[in-house]
C-alpha cells in the first residue's frame, strides 16, 4: 500500500506567531499516486498552509513531509528532485507576466535551453491543446478571462510533465461557464498523463464530482477523510455535512415540529431530501426563491421552522405560495439520548 502513495505528511504542525489556532496541527495525510485529492474546509481552516508545506514553501514546526519517502526540505535550503517533480498553481496568477502572450507564458514553464527548439514547440503545443487554449496562443495573458487565465497557468505547470500539481483554489476566479469544462480537463489530464493532483477549496460542492479523495480540515486539524460519496452520504460530523451540501440544521425540538423524532442535539436535512408539492395539507409558506440555474432552491417556513428544498419545476411555487413537504432522509449529530430514529410522513 505504501508504494501507491506519492506524498505523505507525518504529524505535521505549522503555526504562526505562536498561535496554536493558526495553520495546521498534527496533520497526517497520505496522497495516492495518479489521483485527485481535495483538501476542503472553511476559510482559515489551514488548507493553503498544508499545500505550502507539501510544496516546500514552508518548513513545519514539527513533523515531516515526504515525496516518495524522501523528506521534503524548504526550497530555500536545498533544491531536491521532489521540488522539480511538483508544480504549484496559485489562485491569483501572481507569477504570470500580463503582457506576455499565451504561447510565451506556457513556454516559460520550461527551463531555457533545456530542450531543443522542436521539442519545446511540441511540448508547448501539447500543453495548450490539453487545456483547449491553442487558439489563444497569440493573446496577451492580461486580456484573458479568469477561466482562460487559469487554463494557461495549469498548462504552464504541465509543460514540464511534473508528477504532482498542487492547485490552490483553482476555480475561485473561474466563471461558471468555464468551471465544469476545467474540472473535466483536470480529470482528463490525470487519466492521460498520470499526474497526481492535490487541490484545496473552500467550496467543496464544486469539486465533489472530480475528487477521488476528500480531506476535511477544521481549525487546522483533519476531522474526516474518505471518498466524496462516503462523506456526502454518511457524514460523521455536523461540520462535514454543512460544508458539503446545501442543508438545513434543526434543533431536536424543531425537528419534532416536522415529524422527526430525533434523540440527538442537531438534525441536518439536505435540500434534495425535502419533497414539495401542493394540495391537501399545504401548511408551508415559500419565503424565498433562489435561482440556481436549471433549478430553484426554495426557502420554506412553518411554525418557525425553516427548510431548504430543491424545486425543478421553476416558477411553479412563487414567493408566498402554500405548499406541502415531506422529508426522505436526514442526519443526526450530537449526544445520543436514546437509539430512536424515524422518517416523518407528509408535513
Amino acid at each position: 500500500m505504501r508504494d501507491e502513495m506519492i506524498l505523505e505528511t507525518i504529524a505535521v504542525t505549522k503555526n504562526y506567531f505562536g498561535d496554536k489556532s493558526s495553520g495546521v496541527n498534527n496533520v497526517t495525510i497520505l496522497i495516492p499516486k495518479g489521483k485527485v485529492t481535495a483538501i476542503v474546509g472553511e476559510s482559515g481552516s489551514g488548507k493553503t498552509t498544508l499545500l505550502n508545506l507539501i510544496y516546500g514553501l514552508l518548513q513545519p514546526d514539527e513533523g515531516e513531509v515526504f515525496f516518495k519517502e524522501e523528506r521534503i526540505l524548504k526550497r530555500e535550503e536545498k533544491l531536491q528532485p521532489a521540488h522539480e517533480a511538483m508544480r504549484l498553481v496559485t489562485q491569483n496568477n501572481q507569477d504570470m507576466d500580463l503582457q506576455a502572450s499565451v504561447w510565451d507564458s506556457v513556454r516559460s514553464g520550461l527551463r531555457i535551453g533545456e530542450l531543443g527548439l522542436d521539442t519545446e514547440e511540441k511540448k508547448n503545443t501539447d500543453s495548450l491543446n490539453m487545456l483547449d487554449i491553442l487558439p489563444l496562443k497569440y493573446q496577451p495573458f492580461g486580456k484573458l478571462s479568469g477561466g482562460e487565465k487559469q487554463r494557461v497557468t495549469i498548462a504552464k505547470a504541465l509543460i514540464s510533465r511534473p508528477e504532482v500539481i498542487l492547485l490552490d483554489e483553482p476555480f475561485n476566479q473561474v466563471d461558471a461557464t468555464y468551471r465544469e469544462g476545467l474540472q473535466h480537463d483536470i480529470r482528463f489530464i490525470v487519466k492521460e498523463w498520470g499526474v497526481t493532483i492535490v487541490l484545496v477549496s473552500h467550496d467543496p460542492a464544486e469539486i465533489l464530482s472530480m475528487a477521488d479523495e476528500l480531506i476535511v480540515l477544521k481549525e487546522g486539524e483533519i476531522v474526516e477523510n474518505g471518498s466524496p460519496e462516503e462523506l456526502y452520504n454518511s457524514p460523521k460530523l455536523l461540520y462535514t455535512a454543512q460544508i458539503l451540501a446545501s442543508a438545513s440544521q434543526l434543533t431536536s425540538d424543531d425537528a419534532k415540529k416536522v415529524g422527526i423524532k430525533s434523540k440527538r442535539g442537531s438534525v441536518v436535512i439536505y435540500s434534495e431530501h425535502v419533497k414539495i408539492g401542493k394540495g391537501f395539507g399545504s401548511k408551508w409558506t415559500v419565503k424565498q426563491v433562489l435561482f440556481k440555474g436549471f433549478f430553484e432552491e426554495l426557502i420554506i417556513e412553518r411554525d418557525g421552522v425553516v427548510l431548504r428544498a430543491n424545486n425543478y419545476a421553476k416558477g411553479k411555487y412563487p414567493k408566498g405560495s402554500k405548499i406541502s413537504a415531506s422529508i426522505d432522509d436526514y442526519f443526526e449529530f450530537g449526544k445520543w439520548e436514546a437509539p430512536v430514529r424515524s422518517l416523518p410522513k407528509d408535513l
